[in-house]
């Protein structure tokens, strides 16, 4: 893919570019920001960007990228640039945005790196740039093309629940009154709002109906900043104003967290937190087709209080003819299940398992490292971030 001299370039260059690609992302977001202010405001998740993550993850992704393009010349990282593609689809990303990008990138690495970054280097650096944007928009061509290319479409709420003190669910249908598309359990849509300054801030929600249904339905987690954070735009949006009657707008569902294999394969849906979204309509899949391998159903949550979609989850997985169920409580366990954190030391997982993980970073290496020990192979281990991937960006900087 990358050419014998380009590669030659990248190999000798990567350990310096890769020491200063938080500076280079930093500086990067900054200029295009300054030119194009309508990006921050209408297009990236200004709370992301306020955090530091997305930075993190762009570098990772870039570093990530580089890496592969090294060790695997013969072939291409499709599982990273088709996490990146769905979500960048479920934006609504466009190919003449990656032209934008690639002017504020090469300037922020002009910047950071001086005279070190000669026209050979420049050269190198530009051919992964291209390769890695040219994937992204032929795969993002693809979705679009599966996905009917609909773009925003205004969706009503026909009800509103409340799951938990921090957790509203949100049931919507079509305001044109038109067929609602299918989706597959695990994958999210993007949801654009309009805030009080004028920004129209997008958010990705897992779906958490059944497919097949006649409405969309999503749980929303308002999210509380911290010192690190500032609070979530969107969520607090969400809990304050959208009621019955409300109008939103949706895009199509997007995201590679998907159900995957036959029948008779065993499966370990895993998550915490609000990670039980994608989780939960994994199991109204199963639970309808009538899954009849073993399905190892694995929660951790605060409390039993605190524990989103808790009767779905349990009702679902009581449909399951091999359905178990493992759920940790940090807190007031009572009966509900097991006091402290998710640990498998003790949970049967049969050969052959696929497993889907969704919840905090800590909490899927957790799982994942004593998946492995168990015996399932790393490749049958899927996972899903929500925000920048920083499994990614870690993995991608080591």
């Amino acid at each position: 893919m990358l050419s014998e001299q380009s590669a030659a370039t990248v190999r000798a260059t990567l350990p310096a570019v890769g020491a200063h690609l938080g500076e280079i992302t930093e500086r990067f977001y900054a200029g295009m920001f300054a030119a194009r202010p309508e990006l921050l405001r209408d297009l990236f998740n200004r709370g992301n960007q306020a955090a530091g993550t997305q930075r993190q993850a762009l570098a990772g992704s870039i570093a990530a990228f580089a890496t592969h393009l090294l060790d695997h010349p013969d072939r291409r990282p499709d599982v990273m640039l088709s996490r990146i593609a769905h979500k960048h689809a479920s934006l609504g990303v466009t190919p003449d945005q990656y032209a934008i990008v690639h002017e504020h990138l090469f300037a922020a690495i002009a910047g950071v790196l001086g005279e070190a970054v000669t026209p050979e280097v420049a050269a190198a650096w530009d051919e992964v740039y291209w390769l890695m944007a040219n994937a992204l928009v032929a795969i993002e061509k693809r979705l679009y093309e599966e996905a009917g290319d609909p773009g925003w479409r205004q969706w009503e709420v026909v009800e509103r629940a409340t799951e938990t003190d921090d957790v509203v669910t949100f049931r919507l249908r079509p305001v044109d009154g038109g067929p609602v598309p299918g989706f597959r359990a695990g994958q999210y849509v993007s949801v654009r709002v309009e805030l009080p300054d004028g920004a129209r801030q997008i958010r990705q929600y897992s779906l958490t109906g059944a497919p097949g249904s006649a409405e969309r339905q999503i749980t929303v987690k308002r999210v509380n900043g911290d010192g690190s954070a500032p609070d979530g735009e969107v969520s607090h949006h969400l809990h304050t104003h959208a009621r019955a009657g409300s109008v939103l707008e949706l895009s199509a569902p997007y995201g590679d967290l998907v159900l995957d294999g036959a029948a008779d394969t065993p499966l370990l849906l895993a998550s915490a937190g609000i990670g039980v979204t994608p989780i939960v309509a994994m199991l109204a899949q199963l639970a309808e087709t009538g899954h009849r391998a073993p399905v190892t159903v694995v929660h951790g949550d605060r409390s039993p209080a605190a524990h989103a979609l808790r009767a779905d989850h349990l009702a679902y997985a009581g449909k399951l003819p091999e359905g178990s169920v493992h759920f940790w409580y940090e807190a007031d366990a009572g009966e509900s299940g097991r006091t402290g954190l998710v640990d498998l030391a003790g949970v049967d997982v049969p050969a052959g398992t696929r497993a889907y993980l969704c919840g905090p970073l800590p909490f899927m290496r957790t799982v994942r490292a004593q998946l492995i020990e168990k015996g399932v192979a790393p490749a049958d281990i899927h996972y899903e971030v929500f925000g920048p991937d920083l499994w990614l960006a870690q993995e991608g900087q080591a």
